[in-house]
């Protein structure tokens, strides 16, 4: 894939072969982030895993201390009271059925996390080729198949993000914005990696975190020392 002048420019800035120590990477990070748009800092984690075994799967969900610095637009499946509580609890969208003809047929996808209660996963269940390759599928181990749906909200609205292996048994994780703090970076790293750690599979031997690689939306990736982080 070629690249422009400005990622060229950035490769050519620092040592692309050395392993940083988390802040000095996200400081590189800050530095080399050169686009015209506030960009995306995440991080990539690259594990020892084979997510073909169920019992190696890894998934789950984490509230980023500083939030992700985006707006983040949530659909809520319920009924009745749930649908009521839903709104009053700042939902973008809430429904039930009448929605699965409106994404199925028209494509509408404006929304990104999808909450439903249990009893409405028979509906949702429809949209899973739709819905699932997109990650947007809702699950209990995220917290998104709850009848607590004001605080699923809650803690969506603060910067909850899911994390899960995708099929090259890497997670890729939002951090925030370029222009938050090196501190805020450095936070929601931490955050995100002590969650990762902790859901480790019990079956798995010799290395979980292969390697860990943080990068702005259009800038190179900047390696991270794993020997700290494994015991994060």
């Amino acid at each position: 894939m070629k690249r422009g002048k400005k990622y060229q420019e950035a490769l050519k800035s620092y040592d692309r072969f050395k392993i940083f120590e988390t802040e000095e990477a996200l400081a590189q990070v800050k530095k080399m982030a050169s686009a015209k748009f506030n960009e995306t800092v995440e991080v990539h984690i690259r594990t020892g895993c084979d997510g073909r075994h169920a019992d190696q799967q890894v998934r789950g969900a984490v509230v980023l201390p500083h939030g992700t610095g985006k707006t983040v637009r949530v659909l809520v499946f319920a009924k009745g009271v749930k649908a009521d509580e839903a709104a009053k609890a700042g939902a973008d969208y809430v429904g039930a059925e009448e929605l699965i003809p409106r994404i199925q047929n028209e494509g509408w996808l404006d929304f990104d996390v999808v909450v439903a209660t249990p009893d409405m996963m028979g509906v949702v269940g429809r949209l899973g080729r739709i819905l699932g390759p997109k990650g947007l599928m809702p699950n209990p181990k995220a917290g998104t198949v709850t009848m607590d749906v004001t605080k699923a909200l809650a803690d969506i609205k603060a910067g909850k993000i899911e994390y899960r292996l995708d099929k090259a048994n890497i997670i890729h994780c939002p951090l925030g914005k370029v222009s938050f703090t090196e501190e805020q970076l450095v936070e929601n790293f931490n955050a995100v990696l002590g969650a990762v750690v902790k859901a480790r599979p019990a079956v798995l031997k010799g290395t979980y975190l292969k390697s860990v690689t943080v990068a702005s939306t259009m800038g190179p990736g900047v390696k991270v020392n794993t020997i700290k982080l494994q015991n994060a």
